[in-house]
């Protein structure tokens, strides 16, 4: 897998089942029949992803939205992708 940067494509795998519940989302990957969940940031990161929007965008949103630096931000942005991209949820492109 590649080290994912703000520059890559990444979007919502087609066999994951997204369900919101309480501000927080649970994900089932049709293929592993697994289990995920997503805080409610997570769940925000989600969205935007479902929108089409790419990871630089993803990233300026967060930081108009969230009292972190961008540094931070980017950083727990690209981890969360790795840890989606590891579990099958998300696709990565260039």
């Amino acid at each position: 897998m590649p080290h994912i940067t703000l520059a890559h494509q990444v979007r919502p795998n087609g066999e994951v089942l997204f369900q919101e519940v309480a501000g927080e989302a649970v994900l089932l990957n049709l293929s592993s029949e697994r289990y995920f969940g997503l805080d409610p940031v997570g769940t925000h990161i989600w969205g935007l992803l479902n929108r089409g929007m790419g990871l630089a965008q993803v990233h300026q949103d967060l930081c108009d939205t969230y009292d972190a630096s961008p540094e931070q931000l980017q950083s727990d942005l690209l981890a969360l992708l790795t840890q989606l991209a590891e579990a099958g949820l998300v696709t990565v492109g260039e």
